[in-house]
């Protein structure tokens, strides 16, 4: 009951008598079959491999339909292979180890090179120090990089972003997303606007108030907030949008009213009694609208890509202690 694996393309070529004569199979689903048996389970494959369990075991589902066998044995308890994968895994894990170690091979001779397009926050260099780009070019001369700053929602795929880092904003459950830090969006105001409104006391009374937002094209402004009831919503007055954060936080310095800001980035700001913290207890905290890198390449990402992404990632954990928490938690799209 032999099989034998020829690479072709992303595909692996398979001719096996148990099953229907030749087929075609993903290169990446059967490295996904061989990390699940290797694992015992899709909730620790799936974690290993920096994906969505569903997403997984969707694959998985996709390949036993291409190889027309039943690969896995799956029950609440206990996950086996079949006979039918078992055979399949130990004639091809071998060589799928080979295949990979021959291409971190490969990576590690070749300096990474090429260009890369990264959005982020328009306040992105008020802490990323240009020195820091300068000793990223040092280290990898090759690499050029293409910058596109805007604090409203990018589409990454049809501008063809490689990397983004945003604070704030829902990311789709189809990319690789790395929490650098679980930024809280708060709620501040200017001790001259609070002067002439008193500060509310409730979250209702937000909507009685001027607030300051990101531009939307939507049109509707809408603040979802944690707090001592849970999570609530509450429909606020725009009196002023922006897109960019670093001129909603002027505006809400110059006292035009209340803003949902960066935590991280209004600290300093608070600190020195030029912003004051409005409903305390109520704020906007959510892991997946923390600091985060998201890759929209597929697994492998490319070179170039990853080591931006790592060498930001330590600089900012160097600049912001809470970001050294950060790890990968999704999967690039199917």
């Amino acid at each position: 009951m032999g099989i034998e694996c020829q690479a072709l393309d992303g595909k692996i070529e398979l001719d096996c008598s148990i099953f229907r004569g030749n087929v075609m199979l993903d290169f990446n689903e059967l490295a996904m079959f061989v990390q699940v048996v290797r694992a015992g389970s899709f909730t620790e494959a799936a974690r290993r491999l920096h994906m969505p369990t569903a997403t997984l075991s969707r694959r998985i589902d996709q390949l036993e339909g291409q190889v027309g066998a039943r690969l896995l044995h799956r029950s609440t308890r206990k996950l086996a292979p079949s006979s039918e994968g078992q055979a399949l895994f130990e004639r091809c894990a071998s060589a799928l180890d080979q295949l990979f170690e021959i291409e971190r091979h490969n990576a590690g001779r070749q300096a990474p090179s090429g260009s890369i397009r990264v959005t982020a926050m328009a306040a992105l260099f008020e802490f990323l120090r240009m020195e820091w780009l300068v000793e990223f070019h040092m280290r990898y001369p090759d690499i050029s990089i293409d910058f596109l700053l805007d604090d409203t929602p990018t589409d990454l795929i049809a501008e063809r972003i490689d990397l983004a880092l945003r604070s704030g904003i829902e990311t789709g459950s189809g990319f690789r997303v790395r929490r650098l830090a679980p930024n809280a969006m708060i709620l501040a105001a200017s001790p001259a606007y609070l002067e002439r409104r008193p500060a509310p006391r409730t979250l209702r009374a937000l909507a009685e108030h001027d607030c300051l937002t990101i531009s939307n094209r939507h049109g509707r402004n809408t603040w979802r907030l944690h707090g001592p009831r849970g999570r609530q919503e509450v429909s606020v007055n725009s009196r002023f949008a922006f897109n960019d954060m670093r001129v909603l936080m002027q505006a809400c310095k110059a006292g035009l009213g209340i803003a949902l800001l960066p935590q991280l980035m209004t600290e300093q700001t608070i600190a020195q009694g030029e912003l004051v913290r409005v409903l305390p207890n109520y704020q906007r905290a959510s892991n997946d609208l923390g600091l985060q890198l998201v890759y929209t390449s597929r697994l492998p990402v490319p070179p170039a890509v990853e080591v931006f992404a790592e060498f930001l990632k330590a600089k900012l954990s160097e600049e912001w202690p809470s970001t050294r928490a950060g790890r990968p938690s999704a999967c690039p799209p199917d």
